[in-house]
């Protein structure tokens, strides 16, 4: 069984992974990249917001939602890399 947590990836590291997931998604801009692919949530009808395509949208929209922690969150992980070397 392979461990997920090895001394290769630490917990810091999938935290910062995690954090730049999160700044991809929060920048993702609705009118030019997510329209004419149909991702946003007026295309959505009310019956396929459980879809996997709507559970995807509804995540998009949570991290572009969340903007002002995610500038935060990276200034903080930008302070401690530079404190931490």
């Amino acid at each position: 069984m392979v461990c997920f947590w090895n001394e290769k990836m630490g917990f810091w590291t999938f935290l910062e992974g995690f954090l730049l997931f999160a700044n991809a998604m929060a920048i993702l801009n609705e009118d030019r990249f997510l329209a004419p692919r149909r991702w946003t949530l007026a295309e959505l009808q009310a019956g396929r917001r459980n879809s996997l395509k709507g559970q995807i949208i509804g995540l998009i929209h949570a991290f572009q939602f969340m903007r002002l922690p995610l500038i935060l969150l990276n200034i903080i992980t930008i302070v401690v890399k530079l404190v931490s070397g």
